[in-house]
């Protein structure tokens, strides 16, 4: 089989333009054989949904992938894993950091 490189999940990490935070040496860059990609881009909306405009704040694009043999379908089993190993990053990040990240396996 050829590897490829799987997404297990997708989303955004943001805050606040004036907080001194670097996203880059406060997450893994690798959890076990899972990458940790985390690129700065552009809101990827205008409103929060409370109505809160998002041009305040800095957004991350966060990537959590993998490379495998495996099916994405088949890998399901390991997103609760890594869930819970990323957790403790991100809650001990500072309370104005905001993330959304969603299960996302497919390949990239």
């Amino acid at each position: 089989m050829l590897m490829k490189a799987i997404k297990l999940f997708q989303g955004y990490l943001w805050h606040p333009k004036g907080l001194v935070f670097d996203p880059k040496a406060q997450l893994p860059r690798q959890l076990g054989d899972v990458h940790i990609l985390i690129d700065p881009v552009r809101a990827p909306f205008t409103f929060f949904e409370d109505g809160t405009p998002t041009d305040s704040q800095q957004f991350y694009q966060v990537t959590l992938l993998m490379l495998t043999e495996t099916e994405p379908t088949a890998l399901k089993p390991l997103t609760q894993k890594v869930s819970d190993e990323l957790n403790p990053y991100l809650y001990s990040t500072p309370k104005e950091v905001g993330w959304q990240l969603m299960e996302d396996l497919r390949p990239v």
